[in-house]
């Protein structure tokens, strides 16, 4: 099994930050907009360095993205940052309109996503923006597992041309993606080979993931794992190759189980190869107020849950 290794746990938007900063470096026409939230969305340095190339709205969320897009059609290259409730949910009418079925090289990058924002509670922790994302043409979702892989995506939007949605969070995590992992927006990345049950992960539960691999090693089963970073384009080829030799499937998500990754999995999987499938995710409801480790206990989303729904997925073969 090939191990992978807790460099430093770091948070995700921390990672976000660091590519920003090297972008600022790298190409005049990155810009930055912020809604009022600098600190959080680790802005600080870009804003320093490049002070004309970065816009302050202010608690406008809905005027950023409409901005961005205007700085688009000079061809600027702006990223929006704000919380993925603020970045998501309050201007999906705006993306829609002025993002999306425009077609501008927007990039919308979201922090404190889930249920691991924490004590802020229901109202913060958006569940259902991967799915809002997802559903609207020509937008690529990513969400990032770490601090590394969050870097690597900040940089490969750049050179990506079209509506793109970037997805981090807040709290400190395990950093074990390699810094020099190469980053294809659309394409899967193998990190464990198995026989006995594919588990495919997304953000905050790949780590999850490969700690449930290792227990189940430990009774005799070997589990694939898939770090999925990118929930659309979705790497199907990769996951029907699994499949066909694991014969089952368990997804693992810090979102809701409608309309995340799960179901667009259950969709592929129903399209080419009908195949039992398991879920980890939260089932239909809003989140509360906690830690985060709190929180993704009471809700199912830790190693242990990926183990139960393992054992009862390979059992349903």
């Amino acid at each position: 099994m090939k191990k992978y290794e807790n460099t430093g746990s770091k948070d995700t938007r921390s990672g976000f930050g660091a590519g920003m900063t090297e972008l600022g470096q790298k190409n005049e026409n990155v810009v930055a907009l912020c809604a009022d939230l600098i600190g959080s969305l680790k802005f600080d340095d870009f804003k320093k360095n490049h002070p004309e190339r970065f816009f302050q709205i202010g608690i406008a969320e809905a005027n950023m993205i409409g901005i961005a897009a205007g700085l688009t059609i000079g061809g600027k290259i702006p990223f929006t940052g704000t919380f993925a409730n603020f970045s998501t949910g309050r201007v999906y009418d705006q993306i829609r309109q002025s993002v999306a079925y425009s077609d501008k090289n927007v990039k919308i990058c979201a922090s404190h996503a889930g249920l691991t924002l924490g004590e802020d509670g229901a109202t913060h922790q958006i569940l259902e923006d991967i799915g809002l994302m997802k559903m609207l043409p020509g937008m690529t979702v990513i969400n990032t597992c770490d601090y590394n892989q969050t870097k690597a995506a900040t940089l490969a939007l750049a050179e990506h041309h079209g509506p793109a949605y970037l997805r981090f969070g807040r709290p400190v995590v395990p950093n074990f993606m390699p810094a020099d992992e190469p980053f294809v927006i659309g394409k899967a990345i193998l990190l464990n080979e198995g026989k006995d049950v594919t588990i495919i992960a997304t953000g905050h539960l790949v780590w999850e993931a490969l700690i449930a691999a290792e227990e189940l090693e430990k009774q005799g089963i070997s589990a694939e794992v898939i770090n999925i970073h990118t929930i659309k384009p979705l790497d199907e080829a990769a996951i029907l190759k699994s499949v066909a030799k694991t014969g089952c499937v368990v997804t693992a998500e810090e979102h809701n189980i409608l309309g995340g990754l799960g179901e667009s999995v259950a969709r592929t999987l129903s399209l080419n190869t009908p195949t039992p499938q398991e879920f980890v995710a939260t089932n239909d409801t809003f989140g509360e107020s906690g830690t985060p480790e709190q929180l993704m206990e009471k809700y199912g989303l830790n190693s242990t849950a990926i183990i139960e729904k393992s054992l009862k997925v390979i059992a349903r073969k």
